[in-house]
């Protein structure tokens, strides 16, 4: 089974401020932790945004060097669609990015890590952990 990251395990694992991610990434092999392309492109946004942009762009490239990182393609698309056409009909919207999070981990039929469960358990059949407990 595939796990995919969501930004928050990817700051908080570069950050240090939940040893239990680290500890279980460790644990894992890294093909079986995938990080989505558009968490990617959070990840080197913050780089951009810090105070030591070159820096930062190092340690996010170096972070994400062992993982596959997934486009965001056809089947995802289709994901997204069903899941953004159920949560509208509900009342129940998550976020643009996190639309394409959640879509990208099921189109692959894997398994989001996040710590936001609040937003990303309305999406029905998505099968999602929290590395931080």
């Amino acid at each position: 089974m595939a796990f995919f990251l969501d930004a928050n395990i990817c700051i908080y694992a570069l950050k240090g401020r939940h040893p239990a991610i680290g500890r279980r990434m460790q644990q894992m092999s890294p093909a079986s932790i995938k990080i989505p392309s558009i968490v990617k492109g959070e990840l080197l946004l913050g780089a951009r945004k810090s105070d030591q942009p070159e820096r930062t762009l190092e340690i996010v490239g170096r972070f994400l060097f062992p993982f596959e990182v997934v486009p965001f393609g056809d089947a995802a698309a289709e994901s997204y669609s069903r899941i953004r056409f159920d949560l509208e009909r509900r009342g129940k919207p998550v976020g643009p990015n996190d639309l394409i999070v959640a879509a990208t981990a099921m189109a692959d039929r894997g398994t989001l890590v996040t710590h936001n469960l609040r937003e990303f358990r309305r999406i029905k059949d998505l099968l999602v952990e929290d590395w931080t407990k």
